[in-house]
């Protein structure tokens, strides 16, 4: 670890709670925003944005979807004062001018997300927020700028800068690790025993990202397994009777499941971040490591195999995995992104479509989604930034020249 990431690995043994309060505050939630945005004092800052919080943390949805309404609606920006300090700064381009025009062009309410994060403990409680706001505000057009401006605040504070990467293992707090195995969304993890498997042999890894401010709540974490080539069945890889391998045998590293943990932190991207910072330092531990790929699910591909009406044999597995491969490589959306999720995560992070498995998922979740199918995307490290770029600009889609060949075999059979 940096030592920065020295320094903020001491804060995790802080430990905050939302609460303190002298005696409650009942004046209605609006009186209590409105105080809190004119608040000159810290003290009494704090004071009114705990208030708030411990207020919200006790509603039901029909409240909480209230209050949304209330930031939306009545602490959002001023379009009349917005035109009048555009059109100063049009007519003099001065500091002054500038910084009327940021005022008036930013909604109240993103201070006051702010002005509410300077409670202790604050940050987690807004996290909890923004995924009652995303989830109590579907088909709700009116409270979408309300996202809009929590998202434009987590990114700045959750940017990468202020996450520590930790190595989780066998050793790890039982508190986190039960997380582990509650966010699990790739792979369920079904017993102490099961993750036991997945941590503790020295050629099994996993790493996730935290945020000083939550420090017992995983972001986002990778499960990597260290192999011998690359492997093309899930089943296999997490098999209770394999064969381990020592570290410094192997030659490839494989990002089996990425976990996103917190739902209020959605659109908030750190897997990119997460991938490159493994690869880049199990290639400083392990030099001999030439191949860093994933096992990834195909979502999508069951779906769209059923809508665009393709004759298909689960146990066909040639003609699967031409399928697959057309699928991976020609199926959009209407702005030209790949259809298939998971594709766009890795692509969009400068991997390439290496390689797909018929039957290497064959669970009941992976049999609905992709009738067996997986994946290899490979991150080529010299060349995970030109493939990004190229995907960036105009969803180029970089793939193998087996997967070319595959999709182009599919294409001529649909005839």
């Amino acid at each position: 670890m940096t030592i920065l990431a020295d320094l903020l690995s001491t804060v995790f043994e802080r430990r905050y709670r939302i609460g303190g309060s002298a005696k409650p505050d009942n004046r209605p939630l609006e009186a209590l925003t409105t105080d809190l945005i004119g608040a000159s004092g810290e003290i009494s800052g704090q004071t009114v944005a705990r208030s708030i919080l411990e207020r919200y943390e006790g509603m039901d949805d029909d409240a909480k979807l209230a209050f949304f309404h209330h930031l939306a609606q009545d602490m959002t920006i001023d379009a009349e004062a917005v035109r009048s300090a555009l059109d100063a700064y049009e007519q003099g381009q001065s500091k002054s001018s500038y910084r009327a025009f940021m005022e008036a062009a930013e909604p109240p309410r993103q201070e006051l997300i702010r002005r509410l994060n300077q409670v202790p403990g604050a940050t987690q409680a807004l996290v909890h927020m923004r995924a009652d706001l995303l989830r109590l505000s579907r088909g709700d057009d009116s409270l979408q700028a309300l996202d809009l401006d929590f998202r434009h605040l987590f990114a700045s504070w959750f940017n990468r800068g202020f996450l520590v990467l930790r190595p989780m293992n066998w050793d790890s707090p039982a508190q986190i690790l039960e997380k582990i195995i509650a966010y699990e969304a790739v792979h369920a993890i079904d017993s102490w025993d099961d993750l036991r498997r997945r941590l503790e042999p020295e050629d099994r890894r996993c790493f996730a990202f935290f945020h000083p401010a939550m420090p017992d709540e995983p972001l986002i974490f990778v499960e990597v397994a260290l192999t011998k080539g690359v492997p093309g069945s899930i089943q296999t890889l997490l098999a209770e009777e394999r064969d381990k391998i020592a570290p410094q045998e192997a030659d490839t590293a494989v990002f089996y499941s990425i976990s996103n943990c917190q739902s209020g932190l959605a659109s908030i991207s750190f897997g990119n971040s997460l991938i490159k910072q493994v690869a880049a330092d199990l290639a400083l531990e392990l030099p001999q490591l030439s191949t860093f790929v994933t096992l990834s699910p195909i979502p999508g591909f069951a779906r769209w195999l059923e809508g665009e009406g393709h004759a298909h044999d689960v146990t066909d597995d040639a003609r699967m995995t031409q399928l697959a491969a057309y699928y991976l490589t020609n199926a959009r959306r209407p702005n030209g992104a790949p259809q298939d999720p998971v594709a766009r995560f890795h692509l969009g992070n400068g991997a390439l479509v290496h390689k797909v498995h018929a039957r290497a998922d064959t669970s009941d979740k992976g049999m609905a989604q992709s009738g067996g199918v997986m994946v290899n995307y490979l991150y080529d490290l010299a060349r995970v930034s030109q493939n990004h770029e190229h995907f960036a600009a105009s969803y180029q889609i970089a793939a193998s020249s087996e997967i070319r060949s595959q999709a182009a075999s599919a294409e001529k059979s649909f005839g």
